[in-house]
C-alpha cells in the first residue's frame, strides 16, 4: 500500500490494483500539486459536503467511471449529478474489493453550495476508517475533539491517522495532539492547515506537542513512511 497527503485533506491510496482518492479538492487548492486532468481514482471517498472536500468530485468520477462512496445525502446529491455512488451512514461498515470503508463521528457542518449558490444538505458529516492489507487508516475529515476517539482507537489498530489541526474551523494543534492520545495510531500525518490565512499553522509545532506517537509532517505529494 502506499498512501501520500497532497494538500489540505487531500490523501492518496494505491492499493489492490486501485487508486483512491480522500477529499480531492484539487482546483482552487493552492497547495496541493496533483492536477484534475492527471488523477484517474477508481474510487473517491468523501468525509462530508464542504466544496473544499468534495472539490473535483463530480469531473473525476464522470471522466475516469469513479465509484464515490460518501455520507448518504451526499451520495444522493452526486447520484444526481451522475455519478455512481455507494451511499453510506455513520458507525455503517462496508468490505469493498479494493477494501474495507467504516464511517466514524465528526463534529462538524456539512453542506454543499452549487455554482448557481444553491444550498445542498449533505447530510451528516463524517471521519473514514479504511482497511486494506492488514492497515487501517483514518481519515477523521474535519471535525472538533471529541470524546469518543477513544472508542474508535480502543475499537481499530490505527496505523496511520490524519487529524486536522488547522483551528478555526476543526480541531487546533492542541486539541488534536490530545485526539492522538485518545485514537493511539502508530503515525499521525497533520492535514486541513494553511489552505487559508485563517487556518494557518505550524505542523512542526503540533508534532512537538504529540508524544507517543510518531508524527510525520508531509509535503504536498509525499508518502507516509510505513515501517
Amino acid at each position: 500500500m502506499e498512501i501520500s497527503y497532497h494538500g489540505h485533506s487531500v490523501v492518496k491510496i494505491k492499493t489492490n490494483g486501485q487508486v483512491i482518492l480522500i477529499d480531492p479538492f484539487i482546483r482552487g487548492n493552492g497547495l496541493t500539486d496533483l492536477k484534475v486532468e492527471e488523477e484517474k481514482p477508481n474510487v473517491i471517498l468523501l468525509t462530508h459536503g464542504h466544496n473544499d472536500h468534495v472539490g473535483d468530485t463530480v469531473e473525476l468520477a464522470k471522466a475516469n467511471n469513479s465509484l464515490v462512496v460518501a455520507p448518504n445525502e451526499l451520495a444522493n446529491y452526486l447520484a444526481k449529478e451522475g455519478v455512481t455512488v455507494h451511499n453510506m451512514g455513520i458507525g455503517g461498515a462496508y468490505e469493498f474489493p479494493f477494501g474495507t470503508v467504516k464511517y466514524t463521528l465528526a463534529f462538524h457542518g456539512s453542506v454543499y453550495e452549487t455554482e448557481n449558490g444553491e444550498i445542498i444538505n449533505a447530510g451528516n458529516p463524517g471521519g473514514i476508517l479504511f482497511t486494506a492489507e492488514n492497515l487501517t487508516i483514518y481519515h477523521a475529515g474535519d471535525t472538533a475533539l471529541f470524546g469518543d476517539m477513544k472508542l474508535i482507537g480502543d475499537r481499530h489498530a490505527i496505523d496511520v491517522a490524519f487529524l486536522p489541526i488547522g483551528d478555526n474551523f476543526t480541531m487546533g494543534p492542541e486539541d488534536a495532539a490530545y485526539a492522538v492520545t485518545l485514537l493511539n495510531p502508530k503515525i499521525v500525518v497533520p492535514i486541513h492547515y494553511n489552505t487559508f490565512p485563517v487556518i494557518e499553522q505550524d505542523p512542526h509545532h503540533f508534532a512537538r506537542l504529540v508524544k507517543d506517537s510518531k508524527v510525520q509532517v508531509l509535503s504536498p505529494g509525499n508518502v507516509v513512511e510505513i515501517e
